[in-house]
């Protein structure tokens, strides 16, 4: 199939006309569009290679830049990917297309533009197999494990998403890198509230080092000390190629490990929220080793902590910890979070013009704009997540500058009492959210339709209306759905506790476990 009159097509439909394209739904309508324009059947893809590979291209390419279109659309590419994916080797495949670029001029563009090529070939190559699966063709088995990066798979789509709009906190990662070169080993922890980043911080230092890594998120209950040695255990064992270590505690792999580190180089391994682990009483958190070989730290993040919840003792082992909200660095901070508003309000193609049109409206010096609007997040960069988004949308056309939340926290009060949470026809949409809560694990909307006893019609609509605050997992081929970030789940149980005499809570946990009883019988 030629593949030219396709790329053409999609090339109207590429950045930065795509700024057009906000939304999954309108995403996939495009998509569709498209394959239709080209005879595909939106359900059932082709079966040979040449097929699939054009209607991946079309799920992969709306909304990317044309520098991406050009670079898929070549034969040496197209070539060099199945050559990857039949021998099992994506690293390969990015090899092949970083020499390609370098004899052309796309390499500039690339770089230009900030592409980030290693997770664009990687997405690329996932919806190809996702694709090749639907075909039922046996031709494209057996399917490849396609990651280009040392980290795991199931954390992917998490750091891809922390680092899309980074900005800031190079002083977290100077003090670790002066931490590191004044230690022979040790543990650096990164502190902070709910939303200040912590976990972002995280995920970009991982994305720049391709290290080893464990995300402790307790609403998916990967928040166990077994989970997190059987991943890292994996890790390591793939990066060393270590023998005969599936038994192998943390401490013994480390042992290991630090005889297969270069003289001039060391190793990191990095644990995002110490605070969500679930874990019995006694030990270091996580069984984290009380002794370290030397070149190998550990960069930890948590929320604040009583002396009581520190569980992290290593006498002999050198500690820090880097506190975002001390007054060292509570201007250091400011200063990241103007940036971040900046970010939004100059570069954002989804939001920059509306944003701007606001201001305008109300006749306000971006300067105050970026100022006033730091001081309410109070240095929280979930707060920008949420108000900023929010004011592009229209959330806030009836309100000034300074009426805007202050605060996290405020920020979830005014909008639950702005969606009319608390009157008494919203109860269906309070029921459903705390399902979510309750229930602890991301499950499907049929599942949260069939506890709460309402039409799926309608919990689809509740779950799209609260779309930015839920995090959506395709779980085995079904959608499922969870509570975003920690800070909003904190905020929900608190309206838990504020009302824990009301019928409606009590009734939550009792269809959830009449749901499971019915399950089990």
């Amino acid at each position: 199939m030629n593949i030219d009159p396709v790329v053409n097509a999609l090339k109207s439909i590429a950045k930065p006309a795509a700024s057009l394209v906000i939304n999954q739904a309108q995403r996939n309508e495009t998509v569709v569009r498209t394959l239709k324009q080209f005879n595909f059947d939106p359900v059932q893809p082709p079966k040979d290679v040449d097929g699939i590979y054009v209607y991946s291209l079309i799920e992969y390419s709306v909304d990317k830049p044309e520098v991406l279109l050009n670079l898929f659309r070549e034969r040496e590419i197209k070539n060099a990917f199945w050559s990857a994916y039949t021998s099992n080797d994506p690293l390969g495949f990015y090899k092949e297309v970083e020499k390609f670029l370098q004899r052309t001029d796309s390499e500039f563009d690339i770089r230009l533009m900030k592409i980030e090529l290693r997770f664009e070939l990687e997405e690329f190559g996932e919806i190809f197999i996702k694709v090749a699966k639907r075909s039922k063709s046996k031709e494209f088995e057996p399917f490849p494990e396609w990651n280009l990066d040392e980290y795991p798979t199931e954390f992917k789509s998490l750091i891809r998403e922390k680092i899309r709009s980074f900005c800031g906190r190079q002083f977290v990662f100077d003090a670790f890198k002066q931490f590191c070169n004044k230690n022979r080993s040790g543990y650096f922890t990164v502190v902070g509230d709910a939303g200040m980043g912590k976990s972002t911080i995280a995920a970009k230092y991982v994305w720049d080092n391709k290290l080893p890594c464990y995300f402790n998120i307790r609403q998916t209950s990967s928040n166990r000390a077994e989970l997190f040695l059987e991943s890292i255990r994996k890790q390591l064992s793939k990066r060393y190629q270590l023998q005969n270590v599936e038994k192998a505690n943390l401490a013994d792999l480390l042992e290991q490990v630090s005889k297969k580190i270069p003289v001039s180089e060391h190793l990191v391994i990095v644990v995002d929220a110490l605070d969500e682990v679930e874990q019995e009483a006694g030990g270091n958190l996580l069984d984290l080793p009380t002794a370290l070989p030397e070149r190998i730290y550990f960069l930890l993040t948590r929320r604040p902590y009583t002396i009581d919840k520190k569980r992290l003792s290593a006498p002999d082992v050198p500690m820090e910890e880097l506190d975002l909200r001390a007054n060292d660095y509570v201007n250091l901070s400011r200063e990241d979070i103007k940036k971040y508003i900046g970010l939004f309000l100059n570069d954002d193609e989804d939001h920059k013009k509306a944003l701007r049109q606001w201001i305008e409206d109300r006749k306000i010096d971006d300067n105050d704009f970026v100022e006033q609007v730091a001081t309410k997040s109070e240095n929280n960069f979930m707060y920008l997540r949420y108000v900023l988004p929010g004011i592009a949308k229209g959330d806030y056309e009836d309100l000034s500058l300074t009426q805007l939340p202050d605060g996290l926290q405020d920020y979830y009060q005014v909008h639950w009492g702005r969606m009319g949470m608390d009157a008494k026809p919203q109860e269906v949409k309070v029921f459903i959210l705390f399902i979510l809560v309750e229930i602890g694990t991301p499950i499907t909307w049929k599942m949260i339709a069939d506890i709460a006893k309402q039409d799926e019609y309608d919990v689809q609509s509740v779950l799209e209306e609260w779309v930015e605050y839920l995090k959506q997992q395709d779980i085995k081929g079904e959608i499922c759905y969870s509570i975003y970030h920690a800070s909003f789940l904190d905020f929900l149980k608190a309206k838990r506790v504020l009302d824990s005499k009301r019928k409606l809570f009590q009734e939550v946990n009792q269809r959830i476990a009449d749901y499971l009883i019915g399950k089990m019988a």
